[in-house]
């Protein structure tokens, strides 16, 4: 008989096919080979209260009216609150909303261990039904929750749920020794990155009628993510002027969507790049392999935003690297995780000169170590592993 494994999260499609980063749902798909998989993640205007979905019992919880149900969406609560201050209203609620809908379905169900996604809140609310009904819990931090949320109250409130849970997991090495450095240095803690599909994201996918659709005839240069400013996607554009001098016929696309999306198209427009510059917006994750395929190098400019939120590990990359892409980021957060074995080049962060210039030198001499790229990535990001080792923790 399987264990029951409550997987509580803040982040979770809301049907079939949805542009949300899909992480959370693939790890947890994968585990309904050795447990019994429910989820409980916040509902969202039209999306079904509870459903099966990849073999799991999915629940959705209410929290406002629905109409209004937008918080844990489009990038995530911490982007939405930036994004509009109205939603700071909701918070109170939503968070109270998880606590009484978790210890109505602990008590339903009755599972054997909870694996929380994110310390803020959902850590703490699995810690506070823990010290009421006894069921253990795992703990998985995306980054957002330690660089993003500053102050001494949350630093207490990450403290006592780090150290009430099971097993502490984070998803770079770089979220580990912020924990380390910054909350409680006698955490014991281990790195397990997201996945990835490898059979998804390989070279293959190339597409050629891509670069014939968006008249690409130079190079073609691709970002993936969010339109925030953690992203730093404003360096970048300003970065393109010197290399479209160098090259006159590159073309860099924009995959991706947010809050900063209008401010961009300006700067494109005030730096006159418009004719080199492709916007997307946001496109299914089953759609993303052809570009990256087809690209020639991925940048993630990404910097330290005001608030402190910087990339926690950085999917984009593995997924650029595992489909042939040579890759340039900044060397901040998870990004140190990926771009190692000479696959790529680091930037200094916001610094548009500094990208031009990589931009440029990796154009000029291409780094031909595509395959042996794919196999470091394959060996430490394959959901494969990554599954391995979360059944070993959970078991």
């Amino acid at each position: 008989m399987k264990k029951k494994l409550l997987v509580f999260t803040s982040s979770f499609p809301r049907w079939k096919n949805d542009i949300i980063p899909p992480f959370v749902y693939e790890l947890s798909k994968r585990l309904t080979s050795k447990f019994d998989v429910y989820v409980l993640a916040p509902h969202y205007t039209n999306a079904k209260r509870y459903e099966i979905m990849g073999g799991m019992k999915v629940y959705r919880f209410k929290y406002f009216f629905e109409r209004y149900e937008k918080l844990a969406c489009f990038g995530g609560i911490l982007p939405m609150l930036k994004k509009n201050k109205l939603y700071f209203f909701e918070v109170p609620f939503f968070i109270i909303a998880e606590f009484f809908n978790l210890k109505k379905l602990v008590k339903q169900i009755k599972p054997d261990i909870i694996h929380v996604h994110w310390i803020i809140p959902q850590g703490f609310i699995a810690m506070l039904i823990k010290k009421l009904t006894g069921v253990p819990y795992v703990v998985t931090t995306h980054g957002g929750d330690i660089f993003g949320v500053q102050g001494k109250i949350p630093r207490y409130i990450k403290k006592i749920t780090l150290k009430n849970a099971k097993y502490i997991t984070v998803v770079s090495n770089a979220i580990k020794r912020e924990i380390l450095n910054k909350i409680d240095s006698n955490l014991d803690i281990k790195v397990i990155p997201m996945g990835v599909d490898s059979k998804l994201f390989n070279p293959n996918k190339k597409d050629l009628s891509l670069k014939k659709k968006y008249n690409i005839n130079g190079h073609f240069l691709l970002f993936v993510g969010r339109l925030t400013e953690k992203k730093g996607v404003m360096y970048l554009l300003e970065a393109m002027p010197k290399v479209i001098k160098e090259f006159p016929k590159t073309k860099l696309m924009i995959i991706g969507s947010g809050e900063l999306e209008q401010k961009l198209k300006k700067l494109v427009q005030k730096l006159k790049i418009q004719n080199n510059i492709i916007f997307m917006g946001s496109i299914q994750n089953k759609e993303l392999p052809k570009y990256y395929a087809t690209a020639d190098i991925f940048i993630g400019p990404s910097i330290i935003a005001k608030g402190g939120d910087t990339e926690g590990l950085g999917l984009t990359f593995v997924e650029a690297g595992l489909c042939g892409c040579l890759l340039i980021g900044s060397d901040i957060g998870g990004v140190s995780d990926v771009i190692i074995q000479n696959n790529g080049l680091f930037v200094k962060e916001k610094d548009s000169g500094d990208i031009s210039d990589k931009i440029i030198k990796l154009m000029k001499n291409p780094m031909k170590n595509k395959n042996r790229t794919r196999k470091m990535l394959i060996n430490k990001f394959d959901w494969k592993i990554i599954k391995e080792k979360y059944e070993d923790i959970i078991k």
